[in-house]
């Protein structure tokens, strides 16, 4: 009977189904890492989210690992050339969750765009100032996706009702599929950066990509923009970020990932740091807990997709 050990907690649909094919889920979540990798060595899967870091060392610690469960979007903790070279399978579930991120990001940038969070707080002190809270319409602007992939493709759909002009930009793709055909337009760097009124990031985080969104990348845009990060907080410079709000290269930002998280995604490290003080008074800025695709359907999907994808190669 296949093995497959539990190093996080995930919804309980994917332990249900892999026992339903015959496969025997182990619980390690009450141990350490390397605790219950030495006790359940001979283990054929693993289960984890983000916190696990997957390198070699890990995997020369179970000589039967046959696949990798990642319950979530991001690979960045995964040693995959390692994985690779071994023979083992990686699954992660960007489609369990593409639907919650698109929503999120559509919901911060509707905020940001008509001063959402500002119009509540004035009203509830006793305000009522209607003429400094004019908002913008989005049918009127141009959003650009750095980044095509689930989550960018996701967010593209939720904008198509909203009467905007929508351009993807992504190296590693030159082609809009689907249902999105003539709604979305495929282009480089330069065209986005000329062109847009709104950036949305959606790229993964890879050497390539890390503070990528700096401060020269920002001021290289044609007209201020709106700026949306749902993706991780390394590809974007906090600093960068805070000099293009001081000179209005940015207009308004929402972020829903930050540079100094750590692993786990549970917390931030050096909260007291400048940088981050500057960013959690600003009064241009919105944010949120890295909860963009952390819904309570988006729980079960990402689960499921993982169900789906380990039964069809191993079931």
């Amino acid at each position: 009977m296949m093995k497959v050990l539990f190093l996080d907690t995930v919804h309980p649909v994917l332990a249900e189904r892999l026992s339903q094919a015959g496969m025997d889920c182990i619980d390690g979540t009450s141990h350490t890492t390397v605790k219950a990798i030495d006790a359940h060595n001979d283990a054929a899967g693993i289960v984890l989210r983000s916190r696990i870091r997957v390198d070699a060392e890990l995997l020369d610690r179970l000589p039967h690992l046959r696949f990798i469960c990642r319950s979530g979007a991001g690979l960045e903790n995964i040693d995959l050339a390692s994985a690779f070279d071994r023979g083992i399978e990686v699954f992660n579930s960007p489609e369990g969750n593409r639907d919650a991120v698109g929503e999120h990001a559509l919901g911060m940038l509707l905020s940001l765009m008509n001063l959402l969070r500002e119009a509540d707080a004035s009203v509830k002190q006793g305000q009522w100032d209607r003429e400094g809270h004019r908002g913008m319409e989005l049918s009127s602007r141009t959003v650009g996706i750095l980044g095509y992939g689930h989550m960018g493709s996701a967010f593209a759909s939720k904008l198509t009702g909203m009467g905007c002009r929508i351009l993807a930009c992504d190296p590693y793709r030159d082609d809009i599929d689907g249902d999105l055909q003539g709604k979305v337009r495929h282009v480089d760097l330069a065209t986005l950066k000329r062109e847009a009124d709104v950036l949305s990031i959606h790229c993964h985080l890879t050497p390539e990509t890390k503070g990528m969104v700096d401060r020269e990348f920002l001021y290289g845009f044609a007209k201020p923009i709106v700026l949306i990060n749902t993706a991780r907080g390394a590809i974007l410079s906090s600093s960068g970020l805070l000099d293009a709000l001081q000179t209005g290269h940015v207009v308004a930002a929402a972020l829903d990932v930050f540079e100094r998280e750590t692993s786990s995604f549970e917390t931030v490290a050096n909260e007291g740091d400048a940088v981050w003080m500057r960013l959690m008074a600003h009064p241009r800025i919105q944010v949120s807990p890295h909860v963009a695709g952390w819904t309570e359907e988006s729980y079960v999907k990402l689960s499921s997709v993982l169900a789906d994808k380990v039964i069809a190669k191993f079931g």
